[in-house]
């Protein structure tokens, strides 16, 4: 997007700036299909999103295929692209979504089906698949939700179910193979029907009795009844993300990650994930090694997460971390693991972690009673639970996250009296606990939701005033201090509820809400429910029917797409559920007759299926380890030890898009621009290490620049500044360049008179011209500015030392900035000065051209 006054409009604009390092711009004619990788939320939260990533770079490393990113906007850009009628564009090329071959929309979770429906209107494609012909964009679905996704289905040409990594190379190549036939629609989806893991909406008919009730699902084309996930059988064969895009705005989690094992066959029976992501393939230490190495060394990335829905029951994590930390805990790395499971956090794992940074600790009981955990064949018990806090509160942990759910299948409650229960003997250990500093237990509830293909799919939900009545509950029983207690809201909890086991019914009901209003609904600022509820109303539909318990030889929505999993197998689980009776995992106990493996092209990979402790000096597998040091003079040895500080500052420019980027954002991408540069500076002690890196004062957002600067404290001399420079050059983000490095005192100047030119959109007019002669001649200019609502009075003229018309379009202005005095941005005192409309000003450009230090004496 390169519209100035958009950017200038709204809020966080580097969300929609591209540009980032890493990212691929290949040239549009060589390709011969393109994508569009759409992903339905704000850029912080699809940049977040592996699997978006891992795409754009398997259809990228193929020469005739091309791959873009799209973000779901947010609500101030959604009003001003319609205001001034402008499509929705790609991140890369800024071309309209219509000039694609594919849209490929992710479908993470529920709550984002009606950005779906935003970016389909900005694009000006119709939303449903029957008013599309091949003049249109292909539209492809596919992700997490992708096993139900019958709420959104009439939207769709084609969804992938399961695994995207081979998949999505056999859809373009067969779109390649046809490109140039001109084929019908529905000739095309045909022969798109029959790749493995691809289903076709428009082949299959629900039927309906008067009343609502799923009566059948009728076959009206393609060769297969059933639809069968994809499944990926070895991580290994694929390379991703050796080359990771490092955003430029801040995300959510934003670090590098690695997938070290994909799939879980511990059986918790509420999890989805559990069942769509069978069996357990983990990844070998050697190739996770590999991927760090390069990913890290490509990125910059100060945090390296180890990602799986289980972390802690990778086979060879006791030896993988510890290689992992030797390698980076001296660059000030920290490797994170997010989803590790209680019993699996060992004492030598937790001292492992905390050597660079004590990263986030979050343990899911689930149930606050033995007696619910065996139910869901959670696995733990409050022993472990209550040994893993003592631990991590010894080991220096302040902060420790629990989460439970709310509603879980037989639940009373006493089950749920014993989750404040478990949070006060958690609390005990806090209190009397080692270490030192104050403690608290973050306590997070949410209410469970039904999900298919698992063994409560066929159970009931809570309703919104059941969930606010157990919330309530909780709310009173728990600790007050040194006890955070938040909830997931029970009306989105609903809302989700109703489209996680919804049928193509909810396509009109999500159409008419959105039309009312409804976006980002996975945002609690955002979501209203009367809106939903009043669509309903005009859909004739009863939401809270979709709560209900089904019988269990009642026809299911999604009953037609198959996880490989048997039916038989979910309904002996729930019989299993009521019986508080365990189910083993696979991975290091027999096979459960889950129905998925064949055992011969499809298998559980485990590389220490024993379970055994062993060696940590002769892991899984042997590690590569090189020395990945190209300069004696900008790394150092040993992390503790800090041989000098010499200082050294660079100067830089800021040109383009890039200037729309905040202050904290610009700090980040130098960081890891030195990190991929492989300059190595000193370090802050403590909590959260940080380089010793000073920055000159914040540039206002919009400004370019050809006179940025910061310094760093390295400790050792550079030998040659000159091939430095070039190596920053090299890796910087593009848009940044560095102009100069020279050796510093290190001290910031105070005060600066810093000089711009700011240039106008059209000439400058004969009425702005006399308001610019009578400021220049003023002693006093008084003018009120506003901030966070408090409107205060300052004189702009003696920060103003230069303020001359250049040209017919160009005003020059030098400004004196002073630390912690009140000051003038350029455009505001433009603004004030000429009495500019708001269009015009937002419309200007701003240029600093350079600064220099005043005598403070």
């Amino acid at each position: 997007m390169t519209d100035r006054t958009i950017l200038s409009s709204i809020t966080r604009p580097g969300r929609y700036l591209g540009h980032e390092y890493n990212s691929v711009r290949k040239a549009w004619e060589s390709a011969q299909i393109r994508f569009a990788l759409i992903f339905p939320d704000l850029y912080e939260i699809g940049m977040s999103h592996q699997g978006l990533q891992i795409l754009y770079h398997l259809l990228n490393n193929r020469d005739n295929f091309l791959a873009e990113r799209c973000f779901c906007p947010d609500i101030d850009l959604e009003q001003l692209l319609r205001q001034k009628e402008t499509p929705l564009t790609s991140l890369e090329s800024a071309r309209p979504l219509t000039d694609f071959d594919v849209l490929g929309i992710t479908l993470p979770y529920e709550l984002c089906y009606t950005n779906i429906l935003t970016v389909l209107s900005l694009a000006a494609i119709p939303l449903y698949s029957h008013d599309r012909d091949n003049s249109f964009p292909l539209l492809l679905g596919g992700g997490a939700c992708s096993l139900n996704p019958e709420p959104v289905a009439d939207f769709f040409d084609a969804i992938l179910l399961g695994d995207g990594e081979e998949a999505i190379i056999d859809i373009a190549s067969l779109l390649a193979k046809h490109k140039n036939d001109k084929l019908a629609k529905d000739v095309l989806l045909d022969l798109l029907a029959d790749i493995d893991g691809v289903y076709i909406p428009a082949h299959f008919q629900p039927e309906y009795s008067p009343h609502g009730k799923l009566l059948a699902i009728h076959q009206k084309g393609g060769s297969k009844e059933k639809i069968t996930r994809r499944v990926l059988g070895d991580l290994n064969e694929i390379d991703h993300l050796k080359q990771p895009i490092v955003p430029n705005a801040k995300i959510v989690h934003d670090r590098m990650g690695i997938e070290v094992a994909r799939g879980c066959t511990r059986g918790c029976r509420f999890c989805q994930a559990g069942i769509t992501y069978r069996p357990v393939r983990e990844r070998s230490s050697e190739k996770i090694m590999e991927l760090a190495e390069s990913g890290l060394d490509d990125s910059g990335f100060e945090e390296l997460a180890l990602l799986s829905l289980s972390t802690g029951d990778y086979s060879c994590l006791e030896q993988t971390l510890p290689q992992l930390m030797d390698r980076f805990a001296e660059k000030f790395i920290s490797v994170a693991m997010p989803s590790m499971r209680v019993g699996t956090l060992t004492p030598d794992i937790m001292e492992q972690v905390k050597r660079v940074r004590k990263t986030g600790f979050t343990l899911a009981p689930e149930a606050g009673s033995e007696r619910l955990r065996r139910v869901i064949n959670k696995g733990i018990t409050e022993e472990d639970l209550i040994a893993t806090c003592t631990e991590a509160f010894a080991l220096g942990w302040r902060v420790i996250k629990f989460y439970f759910m709310i509603g879980l299948p037989t639940e009373t409650e006493q089950d749920i009296n014993e989750i404040t229960q478990l949070v006060q003997k958690a609390m005990a250990v806090r209190s009397s606990g080692p270490g030192k500093g104050k403690k608290q237990i973050n306590v997070s509830v949410g209410t469970f939701v039904p999900k298919p293909h698992t063994p409560f799919q066929w159970e009931r939900q809570l309703s919104q005033e059941e969930s606010k009545q157990n919330i309530r509950r909780l709310q009173n029983g728990l600790p007050r201090k040194g006890c955070n207690f938040r909830y997931h809201s029970p009306q989105i909890s609903f809302l989700e509820g109703v489209f996680s086991r919804g049928d193509r019914r909810l396509s009109r009901l999500m159409e008419l809400a959105w039309q009312a209003g409804a976006r980002l609904d996975g945002w609690d600022e955002h979501f209203d429910l009367s809106r939903w509820q009043k669509a309903a109303e005009l859909c004739q539909l009863d939401l809270d029917e979709f709560l209900r318990a089904r019988e269990m030889d009642e026809i299911l929505p999604w009953q037609h797409l198959q996880t490989g999993v048997d039916l038989q197998f979910l309904k002996d689980e729930l019989e299993k559920a009521k019986g508080e009776v365990y189910t083993p995992d696979c991975r290091y106990h027999a096979c459960q007759k889950c129905g998925l493996c064949d055992f011969e092209t499809l298998f559980p990979i485990v590389y220490n299926r024993s379970g055994k402790e062993v060696d940590t000096e002769k892991p899984c597998s042997t590690l590569i380890d090189k020395d990945t040091t190209t300069d004696k003079d900008t790394t150092t040895s040993n992390r503790s030890v800090e041989t000098g500080h010499f200082k050294y500052i660079v100067h830089y420019s800021r040109s383009g898009d890039i200037c729309f980027l905040g202050h904290l954002e610009i700090l980040q991408v130098i960081f890891r621009t030195l990190r991929r540069a492989k300059v190595t500076t000193n370090y802050s002690q403590g909590f959260n290490p940080s380089p010793k890196i000073s920055f000159g004062p914040a540039l206002p957002v919009g400004t370019e620049s050809l006179a940025e600067f910061f310094i760093m404290d390295l400790p050792t001399p550079l030998n040659n500044p000159a091939s430095i420079m070039e190596r920053l050059n090299a890796k910087i983000a593009p848009g940044l360049k560095v102009t100069k490095i020279d050796l510093h005192s290190g001290k910031i100047p105070q005060k600066v008179r810093i000089s711009y030119n700011l240039t106008l959109p059209g000439n400058i007019t004969d009425s702005e011209r006399i308001r610019a002669k009578e400021f220049v001649n003023s002693k006093s200019y008084v003018i009120g500015k506003t901030r966070k609502g408090k409107t205060k009075e300052i004189d702009i003229r003696p920060l103003i030392n230069d303020f001359s018309i250049f040209n017919s379009e160009m005003v020059q202005i030098e400004i004196d900035s002073a630390s912690g005095q009140p000051g003038i941005k350029p455009l505001e005192a433009l603004t004030e000065i000429l009495g500019l409309d708001k269009e015009r000003s937002l419309q200007t450009r701003i240029l600093k051209t350079g600064w220099h230090a005043l005598d403070e004496r």
